[in-house]
């Protein structure tokens, strides 16, 4: 087994992997950016080491300075976690011909699964069966038209290096394909540099249902049930839960027997996730996870499996600890992923500064997290705070925990999700178990989600500094009461568990009310981040809805659209050009 291992990643999955090293007796070795100095992964680390500037470019996704502070360490191994250089075969071969061990599986099997041309290719070969569409790239938006009419609409583009929800685009008619096309191949090739796109039938409503695998080098493959992923934005997860509500006994079988087949068809190793997408009883492969997953928690709270010390296992040549045969499954786990986003400002990214932080605690619940209070939630990098846990005996007395836990968490001074998965996990769609699509897509129930403004101060009166927020205990007639003040603090008052919430400014708060106000010509930024296209020019007429531009912030792509109908006599904003929350974008009059 291994000495001494290097986490080649940061946040919550960076002291996730390091709590199993620490089990082992394994030495961790962390790495950070100069953004992440006081990251609580640095000092869960037995040993720390700056690998560059803030920019992941130049830090977290650098080959070069990763293999060179592995060497300088003396670490005979990289976990890569997820993201950043997970799946990517050149770092998996690099390290190799570096002499240190990858903790995930051979390039070779990430390079065949990672591009999903090839893998929807090999999958048809090995009689797995895959959504009906192109096994080959598709090289134009002419092509993709003749292609389209084959397959029939809607279509999904789909970046062959894609995942994460990243350059994955519909076009429910042949209208919509080209700006689908294009930018399904402008995030292929931002994000995994690779502008190539295949098509796939878009099924109407599917389930989202993956199987988590694990594949030794000696023959052995067992998978550990499934996961159903359905509730997601912008095709991105939201909330997992295992089992798979739909999902019965022979099912199970079946859909295990088609991911360790698609496993096996690669001569994997190490963890994996094979990703698939119900509807009815039909199963159809969509892509292969060469990592391990987000959401891989619920799947060891159920089958009782610490998946991330099966990859140390399986990565020092021994075999897996358990055989298919030894896998039971007992009760039912819900994850939610608490992404620092507004899901009342349709899951824009919401950064800043966490001024006051507490975790939820009790039976059955976990939280894997990478923040404390003071941590900033930088633009730079993902939006994921933390993942919060919950199991229970069933999905229902499972739920009931996930509330009650959702109602201890406490984080102040940020906008988070806590809100939509009390929201969402309440509703009659929830308990039906469906895929709730029609909540996630419906702004008029996201808007419903907007946090109460404190009191502000009469007209003409400023406040002599940040309101805060506080809560007291008062004792009436022998009975203990909690009484929430909002208000100036004091120069000696406790911020108390919400201190930070801070008002902006009567300028900025005149710029930030005309974005989402009819009677205001200004449309102002809400975040911060890159244009990556501008839809309008100036003189262009425009109506309310309509698209402005394409800010991407926190590894997304947010649509900036019209707050009213007009014409538009100014624009701010050009294509690859920055822009800060609060910046005019336009004036539309």
């Amino acid at each position: 087994m291994f000495e001494k291992v290097l986490v080649a990643n940061r946040g919550e999955i960076a002291i996730r992997v390091m709590r199993t090293l620490k089990e082992m007796g394994i030495v961790s070795v962390g790495v950070y950016s100069e953004a992440d100095r006081d990251a609580p992964h640095v000092g869960e680390a037995d040993e720390a080491h700056l690998l560059g500037p803030p920019v992941p470019a130049e830090s977290y996704l650098s080959v070069d300075k990763l293999l060179e502070t592995a060497n300088g360490a003396g670490a005979e191994a990289i976990h890569p976690g997820y993201g950043f250089l997970a799946e990517n075969a050149g770092f998996a071969a690099a390290c190799e011909d570096a002499g240190v061990t990858f903790i995930g599986p051979p390039a070779s099997a990430i390079e065949a699964m990672g591009s999903k041309t090839r893998a929807r290719e090999l999958m048809a070969e090995a009689g797995v069966p895959i959504v009906p569409g192109t096994t080959s790239p598709v090289e134009s938006v002419a092509d993709a038209k003749k292609e389209a009419k084959k397959i029939g609409y809607p279509v999904a583009c789909k970046a062959a290096g894609g995942g994460g929800g990243k350059g994955f685009r519909v076009a429910a008619t042949e209208e919509e394909l080209e700006d689908a096309f294009t930018g399904a191949s402008r995030e292929g090739e931002k994000f995994f540099s690779d502008p190539t796109v295949y098509l796939e039938r878009y099924l109407d409503d599917p389930r989202h249902v993956e199987v988590q695998v694990l594949a030794d080098s000696h023959g052995n493959v067992v998978h550990l049930g499934e996961r159903d992923c359905s509730i997601q934005r912008r095709h991105q997860k939201l909330i997992e839960e295992s089992p798979a509500p739909h999902v019965d006994d022979e099912m199970r079988e079946r859909i295990g027997r088609i991911a360790t087949d698609a496993a096996a068809a690669v001569s994997y190793r190490s963890a994996g996730t094979v990703e698939g997408l119900q509807t009815g009883d039909d199963y159809f492969f969509l892509e292969m996870n060469t990592r391990v997953q987000v959401e891989h928690c619920v799947t060891e709270m159920v089958a009782g499996i610490d998946i991330v010390r099966e990859q140390l296992l399986i990565a020092a040549g021994e075999e897996l600890s358990v055989r298919q045969e030894d896998v039971e499954f007992r009760g039912h786990a819900i994850e939610c992923r608490i992404n620092a986003e507004a899901a009342h400002k349709n899951f824009a990214p919401a950064p800043g500064e966490i001024t006051s932080y507490r975790e939820p605690a009790g039976p059955g619940v976990r939280v894997d997290s990478g923040v404390v209070a003071g941590s900033d939630v930088t633009p730079l990098y993902d939006p994921l705070i933390a993942k919060l846990i919950a199991w229970d005996t069933d999905r229902e007395r499972a739920t009931a925990r996930m509330l009650r836990a959702l109602g201890e968490y406490e984080i102040g001074g940020l906008v988070t999700l806590v809100p939509f998965h009390r929201a969402i996990l309440a509703t009659d769609q929830w308990r039906n178990a469906e895929t709730c699509r029609d909540l996630v897509g419906d702004k008029k129930w996201l808007k419903s989600l907007t946090p109460k403004e404190p009191t502000k101060p009469a007209d003409g009166e400023e406040a002599d500094g940040p309101l805060t927020e506080r809560t007291y205990r008062v004792e009436v007639d022998g009975r203990l009461h909690s009484v929430k003040v909002i208000g100036t603090a004091g120069a000696n008052a406790n911020p108390g568990s919400a201190a930070g919430l801070r008002r902006p400014p009567r300028r900025e708060r005149a710029a930030t009310a005309g974005a989402g106000n009819g009677a205001s010509e200004t449309l102002v930024s809400p975040i911060q981040g890159t244009v990556l296209n501008v839809a309008v020019q100036k003189g262009d007429e425009v109506q309310d809805g309509a698209l402005i531009c394409v800010v991407e912030a926190m590894k997304m792509e947010n649509e900036i659209t019209a707050h009213r109908a007009g014409k538009v006599t100014e624009l701010s904003v050009a294509e690859g050009g920055s822009v800060a929350a609060g910046d005019v974008i336009a004036k539309i009059e």
